[in-house]
């Protein structure tokens, strides 16, 4: 430790000592942010359709998340900056848990998309008389698509651009000046970007949900772990090295709309369960499963 001490640039000597609370509490989150996700992305699948899944919500989604990745890489790039001036392997990757956190959730996010590209909702617009089969409304998907990867040239072209204009990372942070350089200012505006996306983000898909009156292909397990996750990680990330309030409160937010989400899901969910065991109790079991049957185009002919 002594040798990693006196080897170690003087700005980085802070990272060499990491909190162990912390270290637990981002490896804990870390792993529930990919098992959460894992209920909803079995549960597109199984069902074969991305139903009850508003494309508006994918899309405010993923860009919500490329700003938040941006951000926090942005404002911890200095402590990444250490890891090549001697803190260690091990210290290099507690010190850059919050990025692998921010980039790991985008990640898991953008797979839903993908799977809404795969199995896309088997919303069937009604073929003309000559046509063998129904069309099933893509279209919607592949403009979510499009429109997310464009977002994510132009920020990541932004962001490079911006980091040319400023001064090389340092940690800690200078306090010799009052005026944030450029740089900072674009991951301070992509963090305010990251919460209002986030913001609107449910309100799609609370209106969707609420006008199906059913689940759909929403996951309610990955609600019931995400929601509580969400102010955990958000305390997680106030306290790291490096990051400022614009890098957390994003999860705040999305934490309260998603806890509103999930409380609705449960209640259709709920009344969803009530009405099958009385339809089967009369008899017609098969009505109700049938409504909630995802269409194949190829079953219209």
């Amino acid at each position: 430790m002594l040798g990693l001490l006196l080897s170690t640039r003087p700005e980085c000597t802070s990272l060499l000592d990491p909190s162990n609370l912390n270290l637990f509490f981002s490896l804990f989150i870390l792993a529930g942010i990919l098992i959460s996700y894992l209920p909803q992305h079995h549960r597109i699948i199984s069902r074969g359709t991305s139903e009850g899944i508003s494309p508006v919500f994918l899309l405010l989604g993923v860009t919500s998340g490329t700003c938040a990745s941006a951000n926090i890489l942005i404002l911890s790039r200095g402590v990444l900056a250490c890891c090549g001036k001697g803190i260690g392997r091990f210290n290099c990757f507690a010190a850059s848990l919050g990025v692998v956190q921010v980039g790991t959730q985008w990640s898991c996010f953008g797979v839903i998309l993908l799977l809404f590209l795969v199995y896309p909702p088997r919303d069937i617009i009604p073929a003309p008389a000559t046509s063998r089969f129904a069309i099933p409304k893509t279209q919607s998907a592949l403009t979510v698509a499009v429109l997310s990867v464009a977002h994510l040239v132009v920020v990541a072209l932004l962001t490079f651009y911006f980091s040319l204009l400023s001064p090389p990372a340092s940690y800690p942070a200078r306090s010799d000046t009052s005026v944030p350089s450029q740089l900072t200012a674009w991951a301070n505006f992509l963090g305010i970007q990251s919460t209002v996306l986030a913001s609107l983000q449910y309100l799609p898909q609370l209106y969707t949900t609420w006008t199906l009156k059913h689940v759909g292909s929403l996951s309610i397990p990955m609600m019931c772990i995400q929601t509580p996750g969400s102010f955990i990680w958000a305390i997680s990330l106030a306290s790291r090295q490096g990051t400022k309030w614009s890098s957390w409160i994003t999860f705040v937010v999305t934490g309260v709309l998603q806890g509103v989400l999930l409380v609705m899901c449960i209640i259709w969910e709920l009344k969803d369960r009530k009405e099958r065991r009385r339809m089967v109790g009369s008899g017609n079991g098969a009505a109700v499963e049938d409504e909630r049957r995802p269409l194949l185009a190829n079953e219209t002919s």
